[in-house]
């Protein structure tokens, strides 16, 4: 499939099927590159959604213990890891928490997202200007809303592959 900016859009194969997202480099630059980056690793490839709350938000991309397969997989601490690569510094923006944003997760520390992101279900204003938004869903939120519901989840989906679309 073509898409309008290849080197700005990932592509998620799931679970509950594809999830494409552009990426807002002009919004988190380098929360951005952190995802590219890990993305042509293949570090999230098996990563479960650990954290998925009905009508808020969807969590992934814990790489350490998130990673079904991986060699510090525990589905217990899935969501207190991240990717071995340094934490990122906060890039918050005015953009609005709204149905398939996609943001950074992150400790209470503002300067702490590192590998795991949530995709927003519906509107979360009390988010706003808070954490760093990189991305947006624009294909397969209807599988995004599929994805199994749990803290933590029992028996959880997971992303098969993510991948930027200009490598595919």
């Amino acid at each position: 499939m073509a898409y309008e900016n290849p080197e700005d859009t990932l592509v998620l194969e799931t679970t509950k099927g594809r999830i494409v997202i552009k990426l807002r480099p002009d919004l988190a630059p380098g929360h951005v590159a952190r995802v590219k980056e890990l993305a042509r690793e293949g570090a999230y490839d098996g990563v479960v959604f650990h954290r998925v709350i009905d009508g808020f938000m969807a969590q992934t991309g814990d790489v350490q213990y998130g990673k079904k397969g991986g060699k510090d997989f525990n589905a217990a601490r899935a969501g207190m890891g991240g990717s071995g690569k340094p934490d990122l510094k906060a890039e918050f923006s005015s953009e609005p928490h709204k149905r398939g944003t996609v943001s950074a997760a992150r400790t209470a520390n503002p300067d702490s997202a590192n590998s795991q992101f949530y995709i927003c279900f519906d509107r979360a204003p009390w988010l706003d200007k808070q954490y760093s938004v990189w991305g947006e869903v624009i294909e397969g939120m209807e599988n995004v809303d599929q994805i199994k519901r749990g803290e933590p989840v029992k028996d959880p989906d997971s992303i098969t592959t993510m991948r930027v679309a200009a490598d595919l």
